[in-house]
């Protein structure tokens, strides 16, 4: 794993997520009480034994880019390699928005160039997992594939109109590939995940680009798979994952997270997630207060009840207030006798005193970050 690289691409379509990704990107969301979606995607990289990471940033990076400083958390920070942040390069054309990961990769050639490994696993920062990339190299170099990609037969991420499908031979060779079928033909699902030679990688982005071509997907994997020019095969992951493209799909993970199951089935011991550190007091749990099935984070002052709910960092819980089946990020307030149901509400926002603020389970209400209701 010495000669593998790692390049996380953020700052896909967020149009769904609404206020959630107003300043921020996906990547750098609140996720679990304490962690971000990125925190997932760098650890399976570092746990795999990846030294060299880079992520590419586009607009609403500056969230990102402090959640992940130096790398120290991630043990990146080393003199030699380590984690590289890649914000976008802005000129006059380009406003901090690429229109495609073909773009992105073009812009990011010098340090493609500089850097010495030789296999580059891509992913994206929709999809989370905790996958064991060690295996999934050692099948990309196995099979002698020049492009590999991770795929998972779980229905739960499997969207109309969106995502890629493909078709497999009985040697896990890619046959076809769907690109945003309105009614998908496969069950394989393709999680934005690949593993390729770094020169080969390169060359496919310089003629792509060159002809005006901006999707990896549509544009590079489709034709490499349709004219046989290329050696694409497909690793079966068996983990859990969610693909965290919508409200709906964000408020689920979050939810998901609760069952002890689902928790560990993500979170295991001999994978760990790590997290940038934010020293902080234990939670503080009044004498009338009431907890059921919820996670709650360092720092929170709880004296309502709260049930089946996410609680960041510095969350305070009024006596008499009641929260059920909600996300509460970082120093979130909800006074005394307020009543909140199926919501998410981002940083510094303030429920007050006597609320009342329910949202059906299938559409939550959104609270963007320092409002107050």
């Amino acid at each position: 794993m010495k000669d593998v690289m790692g390049i996380i691409y953020t700052g896909e379509g967020d149009a769904q997520l609404r206020e959630l990704t107003l300043y921020r990107a996906i990547a750098a969301l609140p996720v679990a009480s304490r962690y971000r979606i990125i925190d997932f995607l760098v650890s399976s990289m570092v746990n795999g034994g990846i030294k060299n990471v880079g992520v590419i940033m586009q607009k609403n990076y500056h969230s990102l880019m402090d959640h992940l400083g130096s790398g120290k958390e991630w043990d990146l920070h080393g003199k030699i390699d380590g984690l590289h942040i890649l914000p976008p390069f802005l000129t006059r054309e380009n406003v901090g928005l690429y229109p495609g990961v073909l773009d992105a990769l073009r812009s990011n050639t010098n340090y493609l160039v500089r850097s010495k490994q030789e296999t580059i696993i891509l992913s994206n920062s929709k999809i989370i997992y905790n996958a064991k990339m060690d295996e999934l190299v050692r099948f990309f170099r196995d099979t002698g594939a020049d492009m590999t990609l991770l795929y998972t037969t779980d229905e739960g991420i499997k969207r109309d109109e969106a995502g890629t499908y493909l078709s497999l031979d009985e040697s896990h060779n890619v046959t076809d590939l769907e690109v945003d079928p309105t009614h998908p033909s496969y069950n394989n699902i393709y999680m934005q995940v690949m593993v390729i030679r770094r020169e080969l990688l390169r060359e496919l982005v310089d003629k792509a680009v060159a002809h005006g071509l901006h999707s990896m997907d549509r544009d590079v994997i489709q034709r490499l798979v349709r004219d046989g020019t290329a050696k694409v095969n497909a690793y079966e992951y068996k983990g859990m994952c969610w693909n965290i493209d919508s409200v709906q799909s964000y408020f689920k993970f979050n939810m998901d997270i609760l069952d002890t199951a689902k928790r560990k089935g993500i979170f295991r011991e001999d994978m760990p997630v790590y997290t940038k550190v934010r020293d902080e007091m234990p939670a503080y749990y009044g004498d009338d207060c009431s907890v059921v099935n919820s996670l709650v984070a360092d720092g929170c002052q709880i004296e309502g009840s709260i049930e089946n709910s996410v609680l960041f960092r510095g969350v305070k819980i009024a006596p008499s207030a009641h929260v059920k089946n909600c996300i509460i990020m970082q120093d979130g307030l909800v006074q005394e006798g307020a009543y909140i149901e199926n919501c998410i509400l981002d940083k510094q926002a303030i429920i007050k005193r006597n609320a009342r603020l329910i949202g059906p389970q299938a559409y939550p209400i959104v609270i963007a970050k320092d409002v107050i209701i």
